[in-house]
């Protein structure tokens, strides 16, 4: 009598879907990435050197042997501290498990075990795919038509082994806070290429959407760095800048009224002329009337 066998399916807790990319960046001492965020996840390693990191409202600084998180849509940026040359490896992809929540904003010191999946995994992509490593602008793996057998699979199972090693950990490393000056630092920053982004869009319109998707941020996070920094909203900040490029424009008679609210993007003149007497106090020919009093 021949026996009755049960097939036991495997418990997948992690699971990667997909790779979105897969770096190795030597980095100067005084290089800086502005941020960005997207909906994937991207794993930092920190090889040699440190750096300092900005993720959502937290600002961390990084060294050598540490492991970082950053869940998907959460808006990070780096930059090295100006004496140490970092050397990284960023790895983005797509994963699925509940145990992938315990790796939101972790951070991890890798052990030797760790190091060795961090160069197996590297070893691999270089195998896997011809798209150079150490190219920041690349946003998509360029398969190697000569690969080694499996290689994709190999990579796959190296950052899958690294993950479960990482989840097994009862806690995480405590994050090295950095002072509050670099966060604001790095907020001001933010603002400052916000407000040039305006000031080259003041002759069109913007909306609110258009500044998120080009800060890279979220509204709610975008909203309180703009108002701690400069202390108006967004798009408040935007219609006082159009006023006074109006009013510019008014001084030196650079068109009539309809003109000037027509090439500043108002939906009409009567619109053009509510909100430039709302900040100013006078209707555009009223303010016309007070300067060449003036002269």
């Amino acid at each position: 009598m021949s026996k009755r066998y049960t097939k036991t399916a495997i418990r997948r807790e992690i699971a990667i879907n997909a790779l979105i990319t897969v770096h190795y960046f030597e980095y100067s001492r005084t290089f800086r990435f502005e941020g960005e965020a997207h909906p994937f996840w991207e794993m930092l390693y920190v090889d040699k050197g440190e750096v300092d990191v900005i993720a959502d409202d937290t600002a961390l600084r990084l060294t050598h042997g540490d492991i970082l998180f950053h869940k998907p849509d959460e808006f990070h940026s780096l930059s090295a501290n100006g004496v140490v040359a970092p050397n990284l490896v960023v790895v983005a992809f797509d994963a699925e498990g509940e145990a992938m929540d315990r790796f939101a904003g972790a951070l991890f010191k890798a052990g030797e075990a760790e190091r060795n999946l961090f160069a197996g995994i590297i070893a691999e992509a270089r195998d896997a795919f011809s798209s150079p490593l150490d190219d920041p602008k690349t946003t998509a793996l360029t398969r190697n038509d000569n690969a080694r057998f499996a290689s994709e699979q190999l990579l796959s199972l190296l950052l899958e082994q690294l993950l479960i090693r990482l989840a097994r950990r009862e806690e995480a490393t405590p994050a090295v806070r950095i002072s509050s000056s670099i966060k604001l630092r790095s907020d001001h920053d933010l603002v400052d290429r916000i407000i040039e982004y305006m000031q080259a869009h003041l002759y069109g319109s913007l909306s609110f959407a258009d500044v998120c998707r080009f800060s890279a941020q979220s509204a709610t996070n975008l909203k309180t760095i703009f108002k701690t920094v400069t202390g108006v909203g967004v798009m408040s900040y935007y219609r006082n800048l159009k006023i006074e490029e109006a009013k510019r424009m008014l001084r030196e008679g650079d068109g009539n009224i309809t003109q000037i609210a027509d090439r500043l993007g108002y939906t009409s003149v009567h619109y053009f002329s509510r909100y430039f007497k709302r900040a100013t106090g006078m209707t555009p020919s009223e303010y016309t009337l007070s300067i060449q009093a003036k002269i």
